[in-house]
């Protein structure tokens, strides 16, 4: 019995070694499947569409990425960690209704009978703010009092919205130029303005992402976010302040759907409440098409953003083509779908690998 225990191991090497290792290939394939992906979507709009690849339709197509991407940005740091952010549209939503407020009617002091109107920059500042408050205010649900991060910010997406609507009765902020004897004119360049031929908002999300990615992969910080996502319990033991880094990863999510409001509500030169809906959702799909594992732990910035771009081509090329609204919400729904059923794929292949 021993000796055919014997012959059995040594012929399995010799079994192995005769056979083709695919696995390195197949994890090389998925691991870049989200930039095959753009590549064939480029190619076949490009080929089939001859106002496609014209200058002006990129520009339009990587403005509308912009928004996206942003939003992604913050939200695979919190996937990371293994959580969810549901509120960042709604936070798109109220961040623009707070910038449109101080800058259509400032900051009205009733115990004093005083109204302040701040310069551009401060509105700006002061609207960023408050998106990050509300991002720490999910990461307080989430790190100290325990509440699962879907339902956490499934209540702050509710309670963003209805504040957004309140701010106002439900109105829209017009007609955002500020007045010149307010010191409060520019806003509207921030959506409209550009340099070197490309709008801010495309800067904006550049910049976002080199920061982003040297955050995630050059500062403890970052390799802390991977580790709790990797094993939470495994990270508290090695000294990783877990509920601290998550909070500061909900901030960010917080700080870049401020910026997307700003962004969008600089663009129409008004602020509505309704602004930003369905927008978690777009974030999340660009996060899951660009690799980042919804169960935390892995993924990077580089393929959110490209992720962005899938969904950008797929939109806007459906859109030169004459798709229906309808056939476009179901096909990218399928897209997110095979996403997923791929990142499983590639999670089973991997462990089959260890």
């Amino acid at each position: 019995m021993e000796m055919e225990n014997i012959q059995n191991s040594a012929a399995t090497p010799a079994k192995t070694a005769g056979e083709p290792n695919r696995a390195p290939i197949q994890a090389i394939l998925l691991q870049l499947r989200a930039f095959i992906a753009l590549l064939i979507l480029f190619g076949f709009f490009a080929i089939y569409s001859d106002s496609f690849m014209q200058t002006n339709n990129l520009i339009i197509l990587t403005k509308q990425v912009a928004i996206n991407a942003i939003l992604g940005i913050g939200m695979t740091y919190v996937i990371l960690t293994g959580g969810i952010d549901l509120s960042v549209g709604s936070i798109v939503g109220l961040c623009g209704i707070v910038a449109g407020g101080l800058i259509n009617e400032g900051l009205v002091l009733s115990v004093f009978d005083v109204v302040i109107y701040f310069n551009i920059w401060i509105v700006m500042g002061l609207t960023i703010f408050c998106g990050m408050l509300i991002g720490m205010f999910n990461g307080i649900l989430v790190t100290r009092f325990s509440v699962a991060p879907f339902i956490a910010t499934l209540g702050t997406l509710y309670i963003a919205r209805g504040l957004a609507l309140l701010r106002n009765s439900g109105a829209t902020f017009p007609n955002l130029v500020g007045d010149p004897e307010l010191g409060n004119t520019g806003f509207p360049k921030l959506g409209a303005g550009d340099l070197l031929g490309l709008p801010y908002s495309i800067w904006i999300m550049a910049a976002l992402a080199i920061i982003g990615t040297f955050i995630a992969m050059k500062t403890p910080f970052g390799r802390q976010i991977y580790a709790i996502g990797g094993n939470q319990r495994a990270a508290r033991l090695s000294g990783v302040r877990v509920k601290q880094v998550t909070l500061m990863a909900y901030v960010i999510s917080g700080f870049c759907a401020a910026i997307v409001g700003l962004i969008i509500t600089s663009q129409l030169v008004s602020a509505h409440p309704a602004t930003g809906e369905s927008f978690e959702l777009n974030a999340i799909a660009a996060v899951v098409l660009g690799g980042t594992s919804l169960s935390g732990g892995r993924g990077t910035i580089g393929g959110t953003i490209i992720g962005a771009f899938v969904i950008g081509v797929l939109s806007n090329g459906m859109i030169i083509e004459g798709v229906s609204s309808f056939w476009q919400t179901v096909i990218k729904g399928v897209v997110i779908i095979l996403a997923v059923m791929i990142d499983q794929f590639q999670q089973r292949l991997q462990k089959r690998n260890v």
